[in-house]
């Protein structure tokens, strides 16, 4: 593991909401790796501080892999309604603007075949999301 995702999982324990913040923008490229993703979901649901939600959720949805969106679709299916607004948020701040993320579409196509049914069920709501975000 390289050092820069060591001290990232590291952060995203920490009791500093503003560390695990920072940890879910480090973590967010690195969606692929089994730490990495589980680390990342804990953040996606952390029920300290809905900043790091939305900031978690803002940074996988800029990565824009299925990887990535797949993470984000399993703190849905996961989440409280609560939660679920905040990861909504979330993702819509990546998605608005000319910088906007057409690669979540696609990788919510691709999670309506996934293995899991909450995953598949998640993917569509995050598709439903994105409609109209971009241009």
């Amino acid at each position: 593991m390289t050092s820069g995702l060591e001290d990232a999982l590291a952060e995203a324990s920490s009791p500093s909401w503003t560390q695990r913040v920072r940890a879910g923008r480090d973590l967010a490229s690195f969606a692929d790796v089994p730490e990495a993703a589980e680390a990342l979901v804990r953040l996606l649901l952390d029920v300290e501080d809905t900043a790091v939600t939305r900031e978690t959720a803002e940074a996988l949805a800029r990565v824009g892999t299925v990887a990535a969106v797949r993470l984000i679709a399993l703190a849905v299916a996961e989440g409280d309604d609560n939660q679920a607004d905040w990861l909504q948020t979330g993702m819509h701040d990546a998605l608005v603007g000319p910088d906007g993320v057409p690669e979540v579409a696609a990788a919510c196509a691709k999670l309506a075949r996934d293995q899991e049914d909450a995953v598949r069920r998640a993917a569509a709501d995050i598709s439903a999301w994105t409609d109209g975000t971009t241009r």
